[in-house]
């Protein structure tokens, strides 16, 4: 007894909000260690293909790898597209997380963070990846309920709260109440689509080819969800002309932007708006005085929260940390007795 008490203790215990774009790692008693890109660089030598790089570094190689390495996501919309690969980073990041595999007191429990919407066999796939991957047990929370948690929104009260969490593949919208959801809505639109937008219109516009990367970039610094005045900013922009085949620079503005990225936002926009009309009265009253809270990277998209509160009338705030807020809850669920009753066991 005591000594299972002491290795309980002595655990390392983890949250791990397993995204599309970043997966963020909590440590039970250290908080948020890791955040990193979901990216995994393989190298194929002699018919075997062998992790090159993880995280980080694997992003820096995506579009420029010569034949024989491939960078990949093994997430798409938020859920395991490549099971081996996700697998193999998985494992990364957790002996990355503890300092090496050979500090490891135990194999640990892990939370993993699954979007409301996923199916039966998604969720297996999550499960199957982290158990080969080093953990004893593997809980899942779904991510409204770990980004309220997180939040610091009164889940576990009978008042209803309403998360719109919007991450690289999908947005999850939910209405919660007593530790459960009343309503939750996940559509496979976020970061993702957003960025897909901005190359095809650059490519539609101008005729010109842009990685990713510059997609990612363009979106960060001078995307808007609310349409500006005039042009608004400029940012100069490089890739492959289409038409001459060579390397060219050219300026978008920010109008040009929050026109390539209106589809999007307006599919999160109604799915916020169709959580609403299926929220019950007296949920729906609480959160009139409450307003919606905005959790995910997609979240820190200037003016979004401009944008559905105009939609919807009603108040919009953006979480502190809105990037972390879907691990800080899970991380939070495994360590408070409070919160235990959300995590499911897979």
């Amino acid at each position: 007894m005591f000594l299972s008490r002491f290795f309980k203790l002595a655990s390392h215990d983890m949250a791990i909000d397993l995204g599309t774009v970043n997966t963020v790692v909590y440590v039970r008693d250290h908080g948020i260690v890791l955040n990193e890109p979901s990216v995994v660089a393989l190298e194929t030598r002699d018919g075997v293909r062998k992790v090159r790089a993880v995280g980080a570094d694997a992003k820096l190689m995506m579009g420029k790898t010569p034949a024989n390495i491939e960078a990949i996501r093994p997430l798409r919309d938020g859920v395991i597209a490549d099971i081996d690969v996700a697998e193999q980073m998985i494992k990364h990041f957790i002996d990355k997380a503890h300092g090496g595999a050979s500090r490891l007191p135990r194999r640990p429990e892990i939370a993993i963070c699954v979007p409301s919407g996923s199916t039966t066999v998604e969720r297996r796939a999550i499960r199957d990846a982290a158990t080969n991957a080093g953990a004893s047990q593997v809980f899942l929370i779904e991510e409204p309920m770990a980004a309220a948690i997180g939040a610091d929104l009164p889940v576990i009260e009978p008042v209803g709260v309403m998360v719109v969490d919007i991450g690289g593949g999908t947005t999850e919208v939910a209405v919660l109440s007593l530790r459960g959801l009343a309503y939750s809505n996940s559509v496979r639109v976020g970061g993702d689509k957003m960025d897909e937008a901005i190359s095809a219109s650059i490519r539609r516009k101008h005729n010109l080819m842009v990685g990713e990367a510059t997609s990612e970039r363009i979106k960060l610094e001078i995307g808007s969800a609310v349409m500006p005045q005039g042009d608004g900013l400029t940012i100069s922009v490089k890739g492959r002309d289409l038409v001459a085949g060579v390397p060219k620079e050219i300026h978008v503005t920010e109008a040009e932007i929050a026109e390539a990225i209106a589809e999007p936002v307006s599919q999160i926009i109604g799915a916020v708006r169709a959580a609403l009309e299926n929220t019950p009265p007296e949920l729906a009253a609480d959160i009139v005085d409450r307003g919606i809270v905005m959790t995910g990277g997609g979240a820190l998209l200037r003016r979004i929260d401009e944008a559905l509160a105009t939609a919807t009338g009603l108040p919009v705030a953006v979480a502190e940390e809105a990037l972390m807020c879907v691990a800080k809850g899970a991380g939070r669920a495994l360590e408070d007795s409070a919160y235990r009753g959300v995590l499911t066991p897979a």
